[in-house]
């Protein structure tokens, strides 16, 4: 860790922060402007929330590939020499750019899912329940600061946790391919070759650019119905375009044949072809069974709504049942990529695999970020009493938007299970760890506790949702009182208070915990404590996260199907059945907008930094791999 490793981690945090800049700006240009278009045309508010959410992704990749090349030129041809021996330490000092842009991402995704969700589940507790009000409706005090919260945290910190993956997975595979100049025919002796995961990124934009043009012509949004089909060919077209461009590009710019190490000495362009396309489909595969798990389309969330006629337990039950039966098809797909990218190219291949999952983000980033502004703009429209007509067409977006939201957060973690895999193919490369054996009693201590660090984690954002969702629901029910007898107005500025105060100060200790951990393990306990931690972080870590987000997915859902008169009209808005979705939704809030995409980060952060400082853990563990004081 030196000046090279820290000014690539500066530069990583800034361009992380200006990304969910630009993306929280033009959401919030964009809210409005939905409202609009929706009151006149549903085609014209879809078109209107999906280029915006489109500029989110665009600005992402674009940026994180102009920054991270320029660091690349200014270090290759700076601060170290072109030679091929000087690659290893080139490559591990940029890793610290991909340490940068995680760091953010783990206080964008918590401390904006915090945020969010206090404000949210106080405007759903104080309002809906108590009061018989919509969150959206102008008397309830925490409407702006849910509407706020929805940007801080499903836009800035979805970007933010795509772009650590970005980075992070690009960061892997030059380390992993910068360690081959030691082989015959080793790739870092090709400097053109060794930016082959960078170039993919790059023509992901294209491909990107290409879809927004084209995808009008074949999906038209002249119904509520269509909304999803639409939204789902984004996916679709994107994919089946990335995938002649990565085979393209692989044959172009990679030599017929090349080395890795010992082992992987005669990978070719088709081996890693494999490994990317892997990563491509089944990361559409996992969107597919996310939309299968959470959308009011299909029979899962019909069933919760059905059950919630019967009382608030039942649906949670099932809704619970839900997420965990939803953990099936991403890690089958996982391991599928794993096991083949690993069989052909080894660590490198897994590294590959996460950026061709990531290969689609400009589109994934698009139907994400379109969830937010589609939300805001139904809450614009509350607001501005624009009649039921829209705000029917606004509903029938931000439904839409919810099941998009899932699918985005299902990308998110299948890549970054492999991205985490890939870190820590990289972090045994650089602590020079041969293999990692369970067996080794420092290796299984520390599965153990980083199997454990997901459910720790979990519990701190989880109660700290709970404790600032307590004080906002105190503040809104002390406020609504008054609003109704006639003598005040609401103060949403309190209430954007209480959710900033609490974001800030809770968000503190989780943090801590992540980037503290793998650390403290390695200088303690040795090298082999803190793969195993890495190791059990991600098995864990994946599994939690793809059911939280889930379930929560899907009980937002069975409450729209509700309000939407899905179970009949007796059941409809205000009804028992309603009320008790509106008590699954809210438990579901933290869930899938706090503690289940922030295991993205914990995942991948925890990797990251035991890369970064993999030489320090290796220099105070014994020579077993083992405690330096054994």
């Amino acid at each position: 860790v030196g000046a090279p490793t820290c000014l690539a981690f500066n530069v990583g945090c800034i361009t992380s922060c200006a990304c969910g800049y630009i993306g929280m700006k033009v959401a919030v240009y964009a809210n409005v402007r939905t409202a609009h278009e929706a009151w006149l045309d549903l085609q014209k508010g879809f078109n209107v929330a999906l280029r915006a959410g489109s500029v989110m992704g665009f600005c992402l990749v674009s940026l994180g590939v102009f920054v991270l090349f320029g660091l690349l030129v200014l270090f290759r041809g700076v601060l170290f020499s072109t030679d091929a021996s000087d690659a290893e330490d080139l490559y591990e000092a940029l890793a610290g750019y991909g340490l940068g842009g995680s760091s953010i991402a783990l206080f964008g995704r918590v401390g904006g899912g915090i945020y969010t969700k206090a404000a949210d589940v106080g405007a759903d507790l104080s309002g809906k329940n108590e009061f018989g009000i919509d969150e959206d409706d102008p008397r309830n005090p925490a409407c702006i600061a849910d509407n706020v919260g929805d940007n801080v945290g499903d836009v800035a910190g979805m970007g933010a946790d795509l772009f650590g993956s970005f980075a992070e997975s690009t960061c892997a595979a030059f380390v992993i391919a910068g360690s081959s100049y030691k082989v015959a025919d080793g790739i870092a002796g090709n400097y053109p070759a060794t930016l082959f995961p960078l170039l993919m990124s790059s023509v992901g934009i294209i491909v990107g650019l290409v879809t927004m043009m084209v995808v009008g012509c074949f999906y038209k949004v002249n119904e509520v119905s269509k909304i999803e089909s639409a939204l789902k060919g984004v996916l679709n077209i994107s994919t089946v375009l990335q995938t002649p461009a990565v085979i393209g590009l692989a044959y172009y710019v990679l030599p017929a044949k090349f080395a890795l190490d010992e082992k992987f000495d005669n990978v070719t362009p088709e081996k890693c072809i494999a490994s990317v396309l892997l990563g491509l489909w089944s990361g559409l595969v996992i969107g597919y069974a996310t939309e299968y798990y959470t959308s009011h389309t299909y029979r899962p969330v019909r069933e919760i709504s059905e059950t919630q006629r019967v009382s608030a337990a039942t649906g949670i039950i099932y809704g619970l049942a839900l997420g965990y039966l939803s953990c099936i098809v991403p890690t089958i797909c996982i391991g599928i990529t794993v096991a083949v990218a690993h069989t052909v190219a080894g660590m490198y291949g897994v590294a590959l695999g996460a950026l061709g999952m990531l290969g689609t983000v400009t589109m994934g980033l698009a139907i994400d970020v379109y969830g937010p502004i589609s939300d805001n703009a139904g809450g614009i429209a509350e607001m501005s009493k624009l009649g039921a007509d829209v705000r029917r067409k606004t509903d029938a977006l931000d439904a839409a938007g919810n099941t998009t939201a899932a699918i985005g957060k299902g990308f998110a973690i299948g890549s970054a299970a492999l991205v985490s895999l890939a870190l820590f193919g990289a972090f045994t490369v650089r602590a020079k760890i041969e293999s990692v054996d369970i067996l080794d009693p420092w290796t299984f201590t520390g599965l153990l506790y980083g199997a454990m660090m997901p459910y720790a984690f979990s519990a701190m954002t989880m109660k700290s949702v709970g404790i600032a969702a307590n004080d906002m629901v105190e503040e809104c029910m002390r406020q609504l009182k008054l609003i109704f007898e006639g003598s005040a107005k609401p103060d949403y500025e309190r209430c954007i208070a209480i959710s900033t105060d609490a974001s800030l100060r809770e968000m503190i200790a989780p943090g801590a915990l992540v980037i503290i951990s793998p650390l403290a393990g390695g200088v303690l306990f040795g090298k082999n404590c803190t793969a195993g931690m890495l190791s059990g972080a991600l098995v864990s870590g994946v599994q939690l996260a793809v059911s939280m987000s889930n379930s929560g997915g899907a009980w937002d859902n069975a409450k729209k199907y509700i309000e939407s008169g899905g179970l009949g009209p007796e059941h409809a808005k205000g009804s028992n059945a309603h009320k008790a979705a509106v008590i699954g939704d809210t438990v579901g809030d933290p869930l899938k907008d706090t503690s289940g995409p922030s295991l993205n980060i914990v995942v991948k952060l925890s990797a990251i930094m035991s890369l970064v400082f993999g030489t320090v853990i290796a220099d105070h563990s014994g020579p077993t791999g083992g405690p330096f004081w054994l």
